[in-house]
């Protein structure tokens, strides 16, 4: 998800090129623990730069991940560099 760049159809679209940031919290700390019998979480807020257009898909897989959204913010052009 980070650093990824719209194109095609979507990028010329107002909505095309808006990017949102999400805080995350909840999220499991590596794949090391993954394997682990018992879940560990990190208390620690995660910024994950969602694309619009992939919002609801975005939400979706992270609350199956057992996660917690606190936080959107739009991301301005200065931001995003």
């Amino acid at each position: 998800m980070l650093g990824q760049v719209a194109v095609g159809k979507s990028a010329t679209s107002p909505s095309g090129n808006r990017f949102f940031r999400y805080e995350v919290v909840g999220l499991r700390q590596s794949d090391e623990t993954d394997k682990t019998d018992y879940p560990i979480r990190s208390s620690a807020s995660k910024f994950i730069i969602v694309p619009y257009n992939r919002m609801n898909q975005e939400m979706q897989r992270l609350t199956r991940m057992g996660a917690k959204i606190v936080n959107i913010q739009p991301l301005t052009s200065a931001e995003e560099e």
